[in-house]
This record gives structure tokens, sequence and C-alpha cells, in this order.
């Protein structure tokens, strides 16, 4: 996804893991509110009411996507715009995460638990490699760096607890997100740069697919004499 990929994946690793890395601190993450705790069940009660949400999801996209046109041609930008338009309609609708809600919720889950600093941190950039994200912009030797300084001024590890401390990592956080010119208030813009990216990215997979699936019809005695259509003609809507 070059570098509004990269870019908005670190941004949202540095900003959520910044604004995570504090216990003390709520965690403004909308989609948390999603999530209601489970009443305890065992069994088949457990599998029935799991499969009944999926369902859910399932019957929830397809209802949208029978109703909303999608033309396959990633090539197009209006096209493009229509169908991640459609596709956060059905993130929103199906309650689905977006990538960068999948990485909030990653950092989240993953560190909640850890006291110190340092663990974080690494931790942070294992969730960077399992996601395969490159740390291209050098963000996490800048994290390490400031983390160090501030171990090295306060003369004992960085517990997460330690307010008047930990608003000294906070402070040397500023300033890398600074120098790669990182601000947190372009955050939505590089997120929504990201999701057209990869509605294209998908629109293209579409498009691979349809043209395979019609050079296999083609290739079928009943449709040799047959001119195949145009890919940006099919309505997925009739395939549904």
């Amino acid at each position: 996804m070059a570098f509004t990929n990269r870019l908005l994946s670190k941004s949202r690793l540095l900003y959520g893991g910044q604004a995570i890395l504090r216990q003390e601190h709520a965690i403004p993450v909308r989609f948390y509110a999603k999530q209601t705790a489970p009443t305890a069940l065992k069994g088949d009660e457990m599998l029935k009411t799991i499969f009944l949400e999926v369902k859910k999801k399932y019957e929830t996209a397809l209802g949208i996507l029978r109703k909303e046109k999608i033309t396959i041609d990633p090539d197009d930008p209006a096209a493009v715009s229509q169908y991640a338009k459609v596709m956060k309609t059905v993130r929103e609708k199906a309650n689905l995460f977006s990538e960068s809600q999948r990485i909030q919720y990653t950092i989240q889950t993953r560190t909640q638990d850890i006291p110190d600093a340092r663990t974080y941190l690494l931790t942070l950039k294992d969730i960077r490699i399992k996601r395969g994200l490159t740390d291209e912009l050098g963000a996490e030797a800048m994290m390490m760096n400031a983390l160090d300084k501030v171990e090295k001024e306060i003369g004992k590890s960085l517990m997460r607890n330690d307010k008047k401390s930990m608003a000294l990592l906070t402070a040397e956080f500023d300033k890398i997100n600074k120098k790669l010119g990182i601000r947190k208030e372009d955050l939505p813009k590089y997120e929504e740069e990201l999701e057209l990216k990869i509605s294209k990215a998908q629109l293209e997979e579409l498009k691979k697919d349809a043209l395979e699936a019609m050079e296999t019809q083609k290739k079928r005695e009943e449709f040799k004499d047959e001119a195949m259509p145009d890919v940006k003609s099919l309505d997925i809507r009739n395939f549904l």
C-alpha cells in the first residue's frame, strides 16, 4: 500500500500505542463500545450463539451488497470511491472492524496487562511484524532510544503506572511524531486514503477473478461463439 499504508499503520501504532501505554488513561477507541460483556455460556449454547452472530453479520452484509451498485473498475476513481463507501456501510451495519480499528484492537488486547514500557514497545514491534508492516520510517528505533534516555534519567526501568516518568516519555514521543510529520489530527485523512487503496486492491482482485471465470466459460462448447462482456458492465447484485 506504499507510503500512505505505512504511515497510517505506523501512525496508529504510535498514537494508539502511546495512548494505551499509560494504564491510568481512558482508551478513546470507538469500537470498544460495540462489545458487551459475554454471558457465561457452555458447549452447544456457546457454539449456537457464535453461529447466530456470524450468520447475522453475513446476512446484513449480503443485504447491503444486494442493494448497492458496484462497478468493477479499479482504474476509475469514482468506482473505487463508491466501492469504499459501500464496504464502509457494510462494516458499520454488520459491526465489523476497519483495518485501523483492527490495529488498535490488537494493541489494546495484547498490551493491557503489560506493566513496563520496554516490554510494551517490544510487543508493539511484534504486532507490527506479525501484521506484515514495515518500519521504514524508523519509528521503533526512535521510540526505544527515547525510552533508553528516560530510563537513564530516572535510573530504573520505566513502569507504566509511574505518571511522572511516563510524562517524560510522552514528551519524547511528541518530538518523534513531529520529526516524522505525523499529526494526530491527520489520522482520519490517512485512514480514508488507506481504505481507498484497500478498495482499489480488492476491485483489482474482483476484476482478475471475473476475467478468469469468463475465460473458463469461454472454453466451454456452448459459449465459444459468444462475446464476453466487459467486466465493468457486470452487476454483482445479479450474482448474489
